[in-house]
């Protein structure tokens, strides 16, 4: 005798027929990844007519550090006022926060808010939305992850109003794939990632790719960003990236800069171009010549690469690049020089320590100005205060003919302060005149003369100079500190 089984109710065939189309419109077709968007503190952009920046964030992992952040941020909007960040990643977070990144930007002073995009494809490049909300924004955070994603965005509407954040006085930063992005010369890592050992053996391997003309930030031309720099022994591959910028010619003037920084370490590029270094290590690697050798399926040599290494608050000019403080290391046939990470200068920039002059009022006149009177004791230390709207500070200088000088003067927030370098009479040679209270000034100058007042930044012959720093803005008794050093 057969058994009957129970027939399935109209509701349960239609269920079973939807859950089988479901699986196979599911099978045939994958759902793809679309742009999302989180937005955390105000949902009203902050509203200002003009902000003091640019400022740059260049991170050796893709954390943000919050010591570097709140300098770009207060640069940015001059110690007052509140701005909005915008963070863009190829990818979500695969554990934790969905918004690591805004989760630290929002713990800082100064911000109003902080926009978390993830773009997972190209054409997302496009999109209104998020173009709208990098162009309200004051800053503009590229997360770690996959660099090939980000400079596919090059030539969309994402790299025009990165652009136009940091044109208005805004800025630009990121950490690991964000760092490289940062950099007008990009290792894209488009057919994967190239180690050391690998980059020195074949500098044409093809997994060296590289990125041109999507980012071109003010005083940091010729350079290539690399990250995890230490950690990863990242040098050798640096010093390939370098001989192949030069030798295809993706640098001007036959040179080029790598920028390595550490895990755990930022380098914050401020509008006159110093960068500062928070955390622990950074550094500056020079080529600046051809490769000795640098031909595809042979291994690398290159002579005397100039390498300055950064510790924690140490400064490089990226505007007026130093002529001394490095080491120098090289590669043969693909083997590196022992001792990459660190090394005696054959050229110093003068006394480590230095002095210090402190201003005497009343000196607010060239015939009453402070004698700082030097030839090659440098560097020397300036310092002083704008105790008054109408203040002006005058130190007496001595530089000899050929002397490269650089002057930089950091500010306090309290007031507004100028730099001017004047020749023997007063006349004006050169100036810097930024817009802001605690906003720094700085210049370089060539003691090549007697000093005329050309406006030139150079001199006539070696004499007298004065140094002036005039309250434009503000007063106060917190102290500026200008430092003269070799260039």
């Amino acid at each position: 005798m057969g058994i009957r089984l129970p027939q399935p109710t109209p509701a349960a065939c239609a269920a079973v027929v939807l859950l089988t189309l479901v699986g196979t419109l599911g099978a045939a077709h994958p759902a793809e990844a679309t742009a999302s968007r989180v937005r955390l503190g105000s949902t009203t952009d902050a509203a200002r007519t003009s902000w003091q920046g640019p400022a740059f964030t260049m991170n050796g992992d893709g954390k943000v550090l919050p010591a570097s952040m709140t300098a770009a941020i207060d640069a940015i909007r001059g110690g007052t006022g509140n701005l909005d960040v915008t963070v863009i990643a190829g990818s979500a977070p695969t554990s934790g926060s969905a918004t690591p990144e805004c989760d630290t930007v929002m713990t800082l002073s100064g911000v109003n808010s902080c926009t978390s995009w993830t773009l997972p494809a190209a054409a997302d490049g496009n999109n209104s939305q998020v173009n709208t909300d990098i162009r309200n924004a004051e800053f503009v955070y590229f997360a770690g992850g996959d660099q090939c994603r980000y400079a596919a965005w090059k030539g969309t509407a994402l790299e025009a109003s990165v652009e136009s954040v940091v044109a208005k006085g805004g800025g630009s930063g990121g950490g690991s794939a964000g760092h490289h992005i940062n950099s007008p010369v990009v290792y894209d890592a488009c057919k994967g990632s190239v180690t050391s050992p690998e980059a020195l053996a074949n500098p044409y391997d093809s997994s060296l790719t590289f990125t041109t003309g999507m980012f071109e930030w003010p005083n940091y031309a010729g350079v290539i960003n690399d990250s995890h720099f230490t950690t990863r022994d990242r040098m050798g591959r640096t010093m390939a990236f370098i001989a192949r910028a030069v030798k295809d010619g993706r640098t001007t003037g036959g040179k080029a800069w790598g920028v390595g920084v550490e895990e755990g370490s930022s380098l914050l590029l401020d509008k006159n171009g110093r960068a500062t270094l928070y955390g622990k290590e950074a550094y500056v690697v020079l080529g600046d010549h051809q490769p000795e050798q640098a031909i595809s399926g042979k291994p690398l040599t290159f002579s005397d690469y100039k390498i300055w290494r950064l510790g924690a608050g140490q400064t490089y000019d990226f505007k007026n690049r130093p002529t001394c403080g490095y080491y120098l290391r090289s590669v043969t046939a693909g083997i590196p020089d022992a001792n990459l990470y660190s090394g005696t200068p054959p050229t110093d920039c003068g006394p480590a320590s230095g002095t210090t002059l402190a201003e005497t009022e009343n000196n607010d006149t060239r015939s009453s100005a402070d004698d700082a009177t030097i030839t090659t004791s440098l560097p020397v230390t300036l310092t002083g205060s704008m105790k008054s709207t109408t203040d002006r500070d005058y130190y007496r200088v001595s530089f000899t003919a050929g002397q490269e000088i650089g002057i930089r003067c950091d500010i306090p927030g309290a007031y507004d302060a100028d730099l001017y370098l004047l020749d023997s009479t007063g006349g004006t040679i050169d100036r810097s005149v930024n817009n802001g209270p605690g906003t720094d000034e700085s210049l370089s100058f060539t003691g090549t003369g007697a000093g005329t007042g050309t406006g030139t930044g150079t001199g006539t012959g070696t004499g007298t100079y004065y140094i002036e720093l005039e309250a434009y803005e503000g007063s106060g008794t917190n102290r500026y500190s200008c430092t003269l050093a070799r260039s």
